[in-house]
């Protein structure tokens, strides 16, 4: 099959970041990509499938079990002039990686006065899925690193375009990818050179009557329960985040002024979450909200492997659905 005639192919998500990295390492020789189980096994759930064939020894490398080592040698590549990306099987993993993440990629531009760049991508995969494991949400810790760029996308088109701006990008990126969206459902993406430019949100459904922000997974969970709000008469604006840091906090204040009211849901914990940081910048621009802000997220207790205590704990389209009735009903018409 040609390269044209796959673009035209609906992907999945995992199939659509992994077009996004073989077109950037086709396009630059300095992409290269460093990590455990990358070349025969093809990576986690088939994350680097094809391109140790393509690209050979020099340009996927694999490394021991250390995230703490692979990262700092992705950290030392980036300051070389080579464009890593760093692949943590798990997010899970990823407080052993902190360390060269935080205090060395996210901290040498402003520790040289903007001299130093880490152009590096951590890649890794995380939350709630089918199989069951791995499901813990640490973005909210590495969202409190100046000079890191968090990224979470909900669908395949902008998972590629996510990607590719992420290898461009000349400051460190950590890229995390939903399991359970990762083989879930497939889209049409763009082309060799669409971009999906970091820091921005996507309004994925309009809406009049209350403004929801999420990001990843939850973003189709929204989806869900604005279409059972119709039949209510409620119109719910989503408002699908992409990046959570640095957070588009333009497009957060157009929607909620507009709308007067605001949930926020996520799938990891509530207390110093993502959500709590929307509220309070919403908070300070005092828009004057109708009814008082939600938040809906996992309580404050590791997210357990068992299914029906973990289904019990994450957030739910019943759940959105009544959260939002009843911000639509406390605020009035």
């Amino acid at each position: 099959m040609s390269d044209t005639a796959a673009q035209a192919a609906p992907v999945t998500l995992r199939e659509a970041v992994l077009a996004g990295i073989r077109e950037e390492m086709r396009r630059d020789p300095d992409v290269v990509l460093i990590g455990q189980d990358l070349r025969a096994f093809e990576g986690p759930l088939k994350s680097t499938e094809g391109l140790w064939a393509e690209f050979g020894d020099g340009r996927v490398i694999e490394t021991p079990i250390c995230e703490s080592s692979a990262t700092s040698m992705g950290v030392g590549a980036a300051v070389m002039g080579m464009r890593p990306i760093v692949e943590i099987m798990f997010s899970d993993l990823l407080p052993v990686a902190a360390t060269p993440l935080i205090q060395l990629a996210a901290n040498l531009r402003f520790m040289t006065a903007g001299v130093g760049r880490v152009p590096m991508v951590v890649r890794t995969r995380g939350g709630d899925g089918p199989y069951r494991a791995h499901p813990q949400n640490y973005e909210a810790l590495f969202t409190h690193s100046p000079g890191l760029t968090v990224v979470i996308p909900s669908n395949p088109r902008d998972a590629k375009g996510l990607m590719k701006s992420a290898i461009r990008s000349d400051d460190p990126v950590l890229f995390v990818e939903n399991i359970f969206l990762y083989n879930a459902y497939r889209q049409t993406v763009d082309g060799d050179d669409a971009l999906v430019p970091l820091g921005k949100a996507a309004t994925v459904r309009p809406g009049r009557d209350a403004t929801l922000v999420t990001y990843g997974r939850s973003v189709r969970t929204a989806l869900t329960a604005a279409d059972r709000l119709v039949a209510e008469g409620i119109e719910l604006e989503v408002l699908d985040l992409r990046t959570v840091a640095p957070l588009d906090e333009e497009a957060i204040l157009e929607s909620v002024g507009r709308t007067g009211r605001l949930v926020v849901v996520h799938e990891a914990w509530r207390t110093g979450g993502i959500g709590s940081e929307v509220i309070s910048r919403v908070a300070q621009h005092g828009l004057g909200l109708r009814s008082a802000p939600v938040l809906l997220g996992a309580p404050d207790v590791p997210v357990p492997w068992a299914e029906p205590l973990r289904d019990a704990l994450l957030p739910t389209a019943p759940g959105i659905v009544a959260a939002v009735r009843s911000c639509v009903s406390e605020g009035g018409s």
